[in-house]
């Protein structure tokens, strides 16, 4: 199969994502693995003609709004984001009518119809840059409550939350990783900013995905305890060999992280099915907000 899916890439003239949850299958068949938008920029840069996206929805979204003129498809239309569909364009553009004039920061992990309504995005990485590159004294963050609670612990601008979270990291507790820290002592603990304040308050370190994997590999540290989903156990240790690595909590599982699956992807790829397109009228207005972006980060 994986032979059938890399003859069908070249054929296609199509590139493989897959994002750094995806099960080590999928990465191991992808010619690009990491975080969701680092995925879209790269691949945009590419001649490649279809671009397909292991990942979930709104990170095939994100891939065509960076990419418009190439095809994008999902191996999984099903694979979506609990937190993604806790904000809504109308849910967005009732609360923006009632509240006083601010800007609005929307995390990538969000729709192209919601990053189309707001100001800027960001990413785990750079919240705090972003919230801190804006005019004004008060701001709105969507939709993750937890990484709004920890990008205000590192501005004085007040933030107003939207009552949003990813399931996944909101459960890991103070008491997992105690627990995690008295199993292996030593350890280091990092944290992905959409866990709880105080789990990122324990943390020796708070760090996006691919964060994670550029601090492990330039630590002295040996051992790590990993709060995230467990997907990234995997890379971690592809490319750190000589380290040691422990989830936090082996709670840690986005199940639509693991819906795909490779006969998915050669579906897909030979069917051109999955395709994922975002309406000009919604693109033109998302892109603005992830230029801006890109281009503060530039």
């Amino acid at each position: 199969m994986r032979e059938a899916i890399k003859k069908l890439l070249k054929e296609k003239n199509a590139i493989m994502l897959a994002h750094n949850y995806q099960p080590p299958e999928i990465q191991n068949l992808a010619d690009m693995c990491g975080d969701s938008l680092e995925l879209s920029i790269r691949a945009a840069d590419t001649d490649a003609e279809t671009i397909v996206f292991c990942g979930v929805h709104f990170m095939a979204e994100t891939a065509s709004i960076l990419s418009p003129d190439k095809t994008v498809l999902l191996p999984r239309a099903d694979a979506g984001c609990p937190m993604a569909d806790m904000i809504t364009p109308g849910a967005l553009s009732a609360r923006l009518q009632t509240a006083p004039e601010m800007p609005v920061v929307t995390y990538v992990n969000s729709s192209a119809a919601v990053k189309a309504l707001s100001t800027i995005c960001c990413t785990s990485a750079n919240a705090v840059e972003v919230v801190n590159s804006l005019a004004g004294d008060e701001l709105l963050m969507t939709p993750d409550r937890n990484l709004a609670r920890n990008t205000a612990r590192h501005t004085n601008k007040k933030i107003h939350l939207w009552d949003g979270c990813c399931p996944i990291h909101d459960r890991l507790t103070v008491a997992d990783v105690e627990a995690a820290r008295a199993a292996h002592p030593g350890a280091v603990f990092m944290a992905h900013p959409e866990c709880r304040p105080e789990v990122v308050e324990i943390a020796d370190a708070a760090l996006s995905t691919s964060g994670m994997i550029r601090f492990a590999a330039e630590s002295d540290a040996t051992e790590f305890i990993v709060g995230t989903e467990i997907g990234l156990l995997y890379p971690l240790a592809q490319k750190i060999p000589g380290k040691t690595f422990y989830p936090a909590s082996d709670k840690m599982v986005c199940p639509d992280m693991k819906k795909i699956t490779p006969q998915d992807i050669l579906d897909c790829i030979e069917n051109l099915s999955g395709q994922v397109k975002v309406p000009e009228d919604i693109r033109i207005p998302a892109l603005a907000a992830v230029s801006r972006m890109i281009d503060l980060s530039r």
